[in-house]
């Protein structure tokens, strides 16, 4: 056996304490901008209040950064390594009034406190090598994502399944707990593509029949697209003693376990040893294993008596729908019948959709029944799932590993930011680690909902709807003038895409509020339109430093997360992965940690 390369090197925990040191010392001053809300920005008047400059000048200096990001230019490691002080702060923001005073040295600072520009993450191609991914290992080439998925949830599936399937080789684990799973994307191309037995756990009960579904139309796919070899699958049985070698030492069906060890990762047998099976021809095998399943047991032993079972290597069933909330008697005796006959057959690359809310506190085996040693992950799990994943992972001793993507930062419960309300909560999605706990840092709803705007894609043309923005802006002026709401808790929702004009969106969105639109003449909003369109500027340069700032934001959400990581005993490894291209997935990092007991020697 091939001894594993040592995992790529991360900083340690006081050199993450250092960079939130420094990071924190920006966002006192810079938090302002991010916390105000664009539906108030004329109502309280934030441009005055907190930024104050020619608003020309601050997009110029704005997109002379997005553009530096777009090019990809970044601090050296030295530089990045140096610290908090590498400018003067006061000079960016005024220390009386807290008014932005230089835009360059705002967006200098952002950009140093950016994860790739401190260093934080590991590059997936070293993390790849060292965990010895061999693609010649894979079950299927020609499975691919893009069926059935748009081009960045394929982009997504794609690169992540490869890193999950890496980190369950390096670990020997085959069992996979997507978490968040939604409708199976991920889950079923880590089953069909890579033979994982993955159990997809969503708390939608809708996302896991349409899980289900997806997965079906999947297979079908699956075979349709080998339909043009049909003819030459009609005669592969009786060639296939000659023409699929088996590898020496493989004569019978419990002899399969050794290949099987081959797919997973193990060293034993090499891709070499077995050239015939290709991806066609190991999707040629998989239809044929289907009919001979319907065949007398005689004429199979005839076809493979000199050959391992195929089931072991491509399993039929790629799904076996369950549902936690769903008590069954008479399917749960079938799952368990059939489980008993091919439990060692199928263990391997099974989806299982589960219906289950998941918290920090769940109870894995409640919610799947033949729990093992596994890995788990999440794309883009919601609001408090991401650091309740990171939580199972390090009080669980069946979860070896986890490689989480979080998203939705706004939907996090902050621990310090409503506690005049008396909430009572033991596991909050911010903060997770102990400094920022002793910091008692909060960063808010709004700066958490500007954390998921998208510098690189502004960087590329895909600007902000300035006008939309504006639009309701005005809209939350004429309110506050004619009804005497300082602030409207209800949501105008998407409206603007459905209005010609500024006239027409007021109508509606007051309709919508349930508010009197005989109160304000249409002579009255259009004098409103006038009186603000000439500060649409001041709207647009605001949300452009704001976009700024929030590549800021994320990086102290995923500090905290792996500052988590290193303060648990039993973790070994742990790591920021940059997994996707930020244009096509913004929320693109990958929280990874494995324990002690990973890996191989």
């Amino acid at each position: 056996m091939a001894a594993a390369c040592p995992l790529p090197g991360t900083p340690d925990l006081p050199a993450l304490r250092a960079k939130l040191q420094g990071l924190l010392s920006f966002l006192r001053g810079a938090l302002a901008i991010s916390s105000a809300h664009t539906v108030d920005f004329y109502t309280e008047s934030v441009w005055q209040a907190l930024v104050d400059l020619p608003p020309e000048s601050v997009l110029a200096a704005l997109r002379k950064a997005t553009t530096e990001a777009e090019a990809g230019d970044s601090l050296p490691l030295g530089e990045a390594e140096a610290g908090s002080g590498f400018t003067d702060l006061p000079r960016i923001f005024c220390e009386t009034s807290q008014k932005l005073l230089s835009v360059e040295a705002f967006a200098l600072t952002a950009k140093h406190y950016s994860v790739q520009n401190l260093g934080l993450c590991t590059p997936i191609e070293q993390l790849l090598t060292a965990l010895q991914v061999n693609k010649k290992q894979r079950i299927d080439e020609n499975v691919k994502a893009i069926e059935f998925m748009n081009t960045k949830k394929s982009h997504e599936v794609q690169a992540m399944s490869e890193l999950i399937c890496s980190i369950a080789d390096y670990c020997g684990l085959k069992q996979i707990i997507d978490v968040g799973s939604g409708k199976g994307y991920l889950s079923s191309f880590l089953s069909l593509k890579y033979g994982l037995n993955v159990y997809g756990i969503d708390s939608s009960n809708t996302n896991t029949h349409g899980a289900k579904e997806r997965n079906r139309k999947l297979k079908k796919h699956w075979n349709l697209h080998h339909s043009q070899s049909r003819a030459d699958t009609n005669g592969l049985a009786l060639k296939m003693p000659k023409e699929l070698k088996v590898p020496e030492g493989v004569k019978c069906k419990g002899d399969a376990e050794s290949v099987q060890r081959s797919r997973l990762g193990n060293q034993d047998l090499s891709a070499d040893a077995m050239p015939e099976f290709s991806g066609s021809a190991i999707s040629i095998i998989r239809k044929q294993q289907k009919n001979l399943l319907a065949q007398p047991a005689e004429e199979e032993n005839l076809y493979f008596e000199d050959a391992f079972s195929l089931i072991d290597f491509l399993p039929v069933d790629a799904i076996e729908p369950t549902s936690s909330q769903v008590h069954n008697s008479e399917k749960s005796g079938l799952r368990k019948e059939r489980r008993t006959t091919t439990s060692k057959a199928r263990d391997s690359s099974i989806y299982s959709p589960l219906t289950s809310f998941i918290t920090a506190d769940s109870q894995l085996h409640d919610i799947i029944e033949d729990l093992e040693d596994c890995l788990m992950v999440g794309l883009h799990t919601c609001g408090d799932l991401a650091p309740n994943t990171l939580r199972i992972f390090a009080s669980k001793a069946e979860v070896k590993g986890v490689c989480s993507v979080g998203c939705c930062y706004h939907l996090l419960s902050e621990e310090f930011e409503n506690q005049h309300k008396g909430y009572a909560k033991e596991n909050w999605g911010f903060p997770m680690c102990h400094y920022l706990k002793e910091k008692r840092w909060c960063c808010g709803h709004n700066a958490r909902m500007s954390a998921c705007l998208s510098l690189e894609r502004v960087a590329v043309g895909q600007g902000l709807p300035t006008e939309s923005l504006f639009y309701r802006a005005v809209l939350q002026n004429i309110i506050k003038d004619y009804y005497g709401i300082g602030k409207c808790e209800q949501h105008v929702g998407k409206i603007y895409s459905k209005c010609s004009s500024f006239l027409e969106y007021v109508r509606m969105s007051l309709k919508k509020l349930g508010l009197d639109e005989s109160k304000v003449s249409e002579e009255t909003i259009m004098d409103y339109y006038e009186k603000y369109k000439p500060r649409m500027n001041e709207l647009e340069a605001f949300n452009m430093l704001k976009v700024v700032l929030a590549p800021c934001i994320e990086t102290l959400i995923l500090l905290d997360r792996l500052c988590y990581l290193k303060e648990q005993e039993g973790v070994a490894w742990s790591a920021l992965v940059k997994l996707f291209d930020p244009v096509q997935s913004p929320r693109c990092y990958a929280v990874i940690a494995l324990k002690k007991q990973c890996g191989r020697s």
